[in-house]
């Protein structure tokens, strides 16, 4: 079988996997509330811009930092938003263990 058959294989089977059905079905309903959608953009786009800094070593301001939390503790208040928030933790961790399976064949040793 081609490299590319397996690669076009592996991507409907994570369409077919329930953390992806879930997490679509969840983003849908949340899609439907334009003030929880509003939210939620924010509170990822805060959270990517934290990690972006962490992982360039760069200080965290406390007042990033205080706004990543107060949003959070928003989200975690709606029953919706928190189920989003849980399905897309989910999916995205199916995504992490399947790169780790990738980046283990393409890895290289150095000598």
């Amino acid at each position: 079988m081609n490299v590319y058959d397996n690669a076009h294989n592996l991507a409907r089977s994570i369409k077919e996997s329930n953390e992806y059905q879930e997490y679509a079905r969840i983003k849908a309903e949340v899609s439907e509330n334009a003030e929880l959608s509003q939210i939620l953009n924010d509170f990822q786009q805060k959270q990517y811009a934290l990690q972006a800094q962490q992982m360039l070593g760069q200080d965290i301001s406390p007042d990033m930092m205080s706004q990543v939390q107060e949003l959070m503790q928003i989200i975690m208040r709606d029953p919706q938003a928190a189920r989003y928030v849980q399905a897309e933790m989910v999916f995205s961790k199916l995504i992490a263990d399947i790169y780790g399976i990738l980046g283990e064949v393409i890895k290289f040793d150095h000598e």
